[in-house]
């Protein structure tokens, strides 16, 4: 059975070279606190990291505008938790299987993680015919088409740029602040 689901993979770009530039208690100190980050945003826009993947990660939304928001909030706070690493990131979105109930199956992954392997220096690709809704805060910048291995014809794709408002995802304080109806 397929259903919907949006893809963010990321990759810190150079963690490799910095691991051997500045040691391994400096990379892992860098590596744990990008976790945590991604970890803390996840949990705020309702996303699932999927899989850690070394100096990467794989994280997958139910709803597409949550996780264009966790790739754009990572981002944006990676710029300083980070620093000096970027970071590449892909998103695409489409129908997938859940294979033996722990592997996504499908075009979309595929996609972003090819995406997120071209990303660098370039900022968060997302195919254009895949943008359904982008949060508030978030526009597209033009970008030219590319040629992604596994995929017969180049792919269209656009550069996510900005910063999304974001506000409460689940506010039930007004659930919990209310008398209980009794008849």
């Amino acid at each position: 059975m397929r259903f919907p689901r949006t893809f963010i993979f990321v990759d810190l770009s150079g963690f490799t070279n910095y691991m051997e530039t500045n040691g391994d208690r400096k990379a892992t100190t860098l590596l744990a606190e990008f976790r945590a980050v991604a970890r803390a945003i996840a949990s705020e826009r309702g996303v699932r990291i999927d899989k850690f993947l070394g100096d990467g990660l794989m994280a997958v939304a139910v709803e597409q505008i949550e996780g264009i928001t966790f790739a754009m909030e990572l981002d944006r706070r990676a710029e300083t938790v980070c620093a000096p690493l970027k970071l590449r990131i892909g998103i695409a979105t489409g129908d997938t299987m859940l294979f033996e109930g722990d592997d996504y199956i499908g075009p979309a992954p595929n996609l972003a993680a090819r995406l997120c392997d071209e990303a660098a220096g370039i900022g968060v690709l997302i195919p254009t015919d895949h943008i359904i809704v982008l949060p508030l805060g978030v526009k597209t910048q033009a970008h030219t088409a590319i040629k992604l291995h596994g995929f017969a014809d180049p792919v269209e794709v656009a550069v996510l740029v900005g910063q999304p408002v974001l506000a409460e995802r689940q506010d039930t304080s007004e659930i919990w602040a209310q008398r209980p109806v009794i008849n």
